[in-house]
């Protein structure tokens, strides 16, 4: 999924679940700022006092609906969703800086796809990647209760 992102190095990147702060440290090593959303206050308080503590400086660990995405620092260079979504989110898509994509798992429970959403002058391209399962993205604009 960070591979489709096609970043250089210089991008400020969005990761929607950061669960465990793992893909924000990969992604931290591929572009200059990123910034990383999680729902939950106890994964997220946790991920950044690890990721501080190993040395990942130019992470940013916000708690909030990441189905929302973090428009306080848009527009992204890239944006990396981690859970599935009923469909893309308008919210997302609007934070993405021109040029760049947006990659989310959508669909419903055991059969979703991977989305590459990609930004351009006249709007939005999207490129379907391969199958993929991933839990639901919950909240305002993804499934609402957290179920399918």
């Amino acid at each position: 999924m960070s591979e489709l992102l096609n970043l250089s190095g210089n991008e400020r990147v969005l990761e929607v679940g950061t669960g465990s702060g793992y893909q924000a440290a990969v992604l931290s090593l591929l572009a200059a700022e990123v910034h990383t959303i999680e729902r939950h206050a106890s994964l997220a308080q946790q991920a950044e006092q690890t990721l501080n503590r190993l040395g990942y400086h130019n992470v940013f660990v916000h708690l909030g609906d990441g189905s929302m995405g973090w428009a306080d620092n848009a527009p992204y260079q890239g944006i990396l969703v981690t859970a599935a979504a009923p469909s893309v989110p308008e919210q997302l898509k609007a934070q993405l800086d021109d040029g760049a994509m947006l990659v989310i798992p959508v669909g419903v429970y055991r059969s979703q796809e991977l989305l590459v959403v990609t930004r351009n002058q006249d709007g939005f391209d999207v490129e379907s990647i391969i199958p993929v399962s991933f839990v639901p993205l919950c909240g305002q604009f993804g499934w609402q209760d957290g179920t399918w």
